[in-house]
């Protein structure tokens, strides 16, 4: 049974940083490509980043620059260094793993999920 937990959401200005953790348990997670997506209220879940098992990354086009997603194999966690935060970062920030070692664009190629994190920017 793999377990992800995200933490690290809050309220924030404009401008700020926030750091996402996401502790995976289960199975092998230096094997997995991970992911992080975002759901603001009435919008479909949308990629934010993405890294492959090895530590290629891609991101979301309104987050480059800004997002850096990165993993720690030792510990079995997955962050989200969150920088120059917008108020249309808004949202439930979801952490989500893949049985194979490359990464996916869509969600539902993701096999396991975390229960969210809210993360609320202020203008």
């Amino acid at each position: 049974q793999v377990q992800l937990a995200e933490s690290g959401g809050g309220l924030v200005q404009a401008g700020g940083s926030l750091r996402l953790s996401c502790a995976v348990s289960g199975r092998i997670f230096s094997s997995y490509a991970m992911g992080w997506f975002r759901q603001a209220p009435g919008k479909e879940r949308e990629l934010v980043a993405v890294i492959s098992s090895e530590g290629t990354t891609y991101y979301g086009d309104s987050v480059k620059g800004r997002f850096t997603t990165s993993r720690d194999n030792a510990k079995n966690t997955l962050y989200l260094q969150m920088s120059d935060l917008k108020p249309e970062d808004t949202g439930v920030y979801y952490c989500a793993g893949r049985l194979f070692a490359n990464y996916a664009y869509n969600p539902t190629q993701y096999d396991y999920w975390g229960q969210g994190t809210q993360v609320t920017v202020s203008s």
